[in-house]
C-alpha cells in the first residue's frame, strides 16, 4: 500500500468513541461532543473594577467600612457614603461609581474627589450572559476553554471518551531498565507510543514486555481490554516474528499490511473480530517511530473524535537516496535541510524535530509532507 493510502486508511478506519459526561478540567485534551454555553452571567455579580472607594450620591463621602474580594456586603450605601473596596469585590447596593485611590484623597474619614466619565464598575453579565457560546462541538478542550467554562458556570461537559492503548514490546533482547548487556537493547517504544497517543487524544493504559514466544503474545493479545493494541517487533517473517500468523488465526481483518516506504515497510494495521485495533510497529526504533506516526496517531485521533487535519508541508533541500515506487522518510530540520538518519536514526530525528515524506519523484527544493516527532 502507498504511504498516503496507509495514512488515510488509519485516519478513516474508526469512528469516534461514545461521548460521556466529564468534569470540565478532566476533559482537557478531549473533544467536545456538544457545545459548551454560559450557564451564569460573567461577571456573576456587580463588582469593582479598581481598588478604591465605592460611592453613592454626591461627595464628599463618609467612609462606612471596607469590602474585600470574597467578603459579604453588610447593607447598601446611602447617598453621601462610601466603602473602601478591592478590585473584584461585590459592589454594595446603591453604589454609583468606584473612585480609584489615585483619583481621590481621604481627610477625616471623608473621601474627596470627582466621579469621572468611567465608573469603574463591572456589572453582572457585562462579559457573558447565559446561553452565550463558550466553545462549539468538535473543539479540543484546552486549559483555557476549561477555565472559561468554569467561569461561566459549566461544571461538566459532554466529551468523547479518550481511546485507550496497550503497548506490547516484544523481543528477548529488550530490557525495560538498567544498562543493556551483550546483545540487549533498551525499550525505546513505550515513551514514543505514550507521547504519540497523548498527542492524538488517547491514553496509554499499560506497557508490557514479552519474550519472543507465540503463546505469551497470544495471551497478551487476548488479555488486552483497550481500544488499541500496539505491538513492537514480531512484525516481519523471521523465526521470532509471530504476530501476523497469530492475527490470521484470530480471524483479524487486515486494513494495512505493509507500506511502500523506507523505513517502516513491515508496519501493519488490523482489527480483531471484537473491534479492537492492532497496530504493528517494526522492531527497528526509527522504523517503529515512522510507523507510529503513519498508523497509530491518525487512528487514535479518529477514535478520539478529532477532525481530520491536513498534514503540514515544507520546502525540503538536501541530498537523499529516494525509494523507487515508494517514499523515503528522512529527518528534516526547521530550515528544511535533510539529515541522514542512518540505520537507527532516533538521534537524527530528535535533533531535526520533523520527518519529511519524500516520494520517488521528489527533487531537491520541492515541498514535501512533514511529520512532527513527539
Amino acid at each position: 500500500m502507498s504511504w498516503s493510502d496507509a495514512y488515510a486508511t488509519a485516519r478513516d478506519a474508526a469512528k469516534p468513541l461514545a461521548a460521556e459526561l466529564s468534569p470540565v478540567v478532566a476533559a482537557t485534551g478531549r473533544v467536545l461532543a456538544t457545545a459548551v454555553r454560559c450557564e451564569r452571567p460573567v461577571p456573576a455579580f456587580d463588582n469593582a473594577a479598581m481598588d478604591g472607594y465605592a460611592v453613592a450620591g454626591d461627595g464628599p463621602w463618609a467612609v462606612r467600612g471596607r469590602v474585600l474580594a470574597g467578603s459579604a456586603v453588610d447593607g447598601g450605601l446611602a447617598p453621601g457614603t462610601a466603602v473602601e473596596i478591592a478590585t473584584g469585590a461585590l459592589l454594595p447596593d446603591g453604589a454609583e461609581a468606584v473612585l480609584p485611590y489615585e483619583d481621590c484623597r481621604v481627610e477625616d474619614d471623608l473621601v474627596i474627589g470627582v466621579i469621572g466619565a468611567r465608573r469603574h464598575i463591572r456589572r453582572a453579565g457585562d462579559a457573558l450572559c447565559p446561553g452565550t457560546l463558550i466553545a462549539p462541538a468538535g473543539r479540543v478542550v484546552t486549559a483555557t476553554i476549561a477555565a472559561a467554562a468554569l467561569q461561566a458556570g459549566a461544571e461538566q461537559v459532554l466529551a468523547q471518551r479518550p481511546p485507550t492503548v496497550t503497548m506490547l514490546v516484544t523481543g528477548d533482547e529488550v530490557i525495560t531498565a538498567g544498562s543493556p548487556g551483550p546483545g540487549q537493547v533498551r525499550d525505546t517504544f513505550t515513551g514514543l507510543v505514550t507521547a504519540i497517543t497523548d498527542r492524538a487524544g488517547g491514553r496509554l493504559v499499560t506497557s508490557q514486555r514479552l519474550p519472543d514466544d507465540p503463546a505469551a503474545l497470544t495471551a497478551a493479545l487476548a488479555a488486552a481490554v483497550t481500544d488499541v493494541i500496539v505491538v513492537s517487533g514480531s512484525s516481519s517473517a523471521g523465526a521470532a516474528d509471530h504476530l501476523h500468523r497469530l492475527l490470521g488465526e484470530a480471524t483479524a481483518t487486515w486494513l494495512v499490511r505493509g507500506v511502500a516506504c523506507r523505513p517502516g515497510h513491515p508496519q501493519a494495521l488490523a482489527v480483531l473480530p471484537d473491534g479492537r485495533f492492532v497496530v504493528s510497529l517494526p522492531g527497528n526504533p526509527y522504523a517503529g517511530l515512522v510507523a507510529a506516526l503513519t498508523l497509530l496517531e491518525p487512528l487514535v485521533a479518529a477514535l478520539a473524535g478529532r477532525p481530520p487535519a491536513s498534514l503540514p508541508t515544507a520546502t525540503v533541500t538536501g541530498p537523499v537516496k529516494l525509494m523507487p515506487g515508494g517514499v523515503r522518510i528522512v529527518p528534516v530540520g526547521p530550515d528544511g535541510d535533510l539529515a541522514a538518519a542512518g540505520p537507527v536514526g532516533l538521534h537524527a530525528a530528535a535533533a531535526a524535530g520533523s520527518l519529511a515524506v519524500l516520494p520517488a519523484d521528489w527533487a531537491d527544493g520541492d515541498p514535501a509532507v512533514t511529520l512532527v516527532v513527539p
